[in-house]
């Protein structure tokens, strides 16, 4: 790989992790344009546990409190509402990890490099979410405390049904141009959850969805037996990933309070319109 290589998928990475706008179409572009080779299983794993690292360390505070409290409800048999989000994140967990086993060998074999699946799921969800942005502006909100005074929004709130259907939508996202945040978003807003509520739960929710495709993925390496790693390259992904990851998900849950989803529901129609029209 060579330094502009690096550069832009650990960018790129950084910027499409949490933002609801398919990973899977941004990758394609650069590898496709420039005749790139396949980056490989080891830079996969680099730049997402840079934005494992981004993901955490923005949310280290609620997470001690939320794994404190799901910890404490296990032992005293008492749920508490920061317990209740902790077990919310794990059901909502389960389905993409049954599916994702499930479907990885067909997904990765047949639909990964498929520009017509990508774009076209990159405009179907896309169209999705701006409909689920629209009904969403529709419902009356909750009032629900906040987890962390003003920074933290509503989770508290947050019931199993609700986490189970975000975790059936999030299976979805095995499917390249669907977008993990995008289509836990979506569903996030179809039941009535403030935007910013629904994104913070994606995020956290984005936690143990890296750890379990981070660890298959690490499984796959070790399978392929002696593997020539390049370091440098593992470092510098995993670096940039990072530093671009928790940058991104600052700005990200302040624009969304302010303006919505409607730019990122016009970005990805054209996205996919444009992979459709030039390969």
């Amino acid at each position: 790989m060579t330094f502009l290589h690096v550069l832009v998928l650990s960018i790129v990475q950084g910027l499409t992790e949490f933002l609801p706008v398919s990973s899977s179409a941004h990758l394609i572009f650069p590898a496709k344009l420039l005749g790139w080779p396949d980056q490989g299983l080891a830079f996969d794993v680099a730049v997402h546990l840079g934005t494992l690292m981004a993901v955490v360390l923005y949310y280290l505070a609620d997470l001690v409190k939320i794994s404190s409290y799901t910890i404490e409800s296990c032992i005293k048999m008492k749920i508490s509402p920061l317990a209740r989000i902790g077990f919310c994140l794990i059901i909502a967990t389960l389905p993409v990890c049954v599916v994702g086993t499930l479907f990885e060998n067909y997904i990765s074999s047949q639909l990964r490099d498929n520009i017509d699946v990508i774009a076209y799921c990159t405009i179907g969800f896309g169209i999705l979410l701006g409909l689920a942005s629209y009904v969403n502006k529709k419902m009356v909100w909750r009032n629900i405390d906040n987890i962390q005074g003003a920074r933290s929004d509503s989770l508290r709130g947050l019931n199993y049904t609700q986490a189970l259907v975000i975790g059936l939508f999030q299976a979805l996202a095995v499917f390249p141009g669907v977008s993990r945040s995008g289509i836990t978003l979506t569903a996030g807003l179809f039941m009535g959850m403030k935007s910013e509520a629904a994104a913070r739960f994606s995020f956290l929710l984005a936690i143990p969805v890296i750890i379990a495709s981070g660890a298959f993925e690490i499984y796959k390496i070790h399978t392929l037996g002696t593997l020539e790693l390049q370091w440098v390259n593992l470092i510098i992904g995993a670096f940039l990933s990072f530093l671009v990851a928790i940058i991104v998900i600052h700005l990200f849950l302040k624009y969304i309070a302010k303006s919505g989803m409607a730019i990122f529901v016009i970005y990805r129609i054209l996205l996919g319109a444009l992979l459709l029209w030039l390969f």
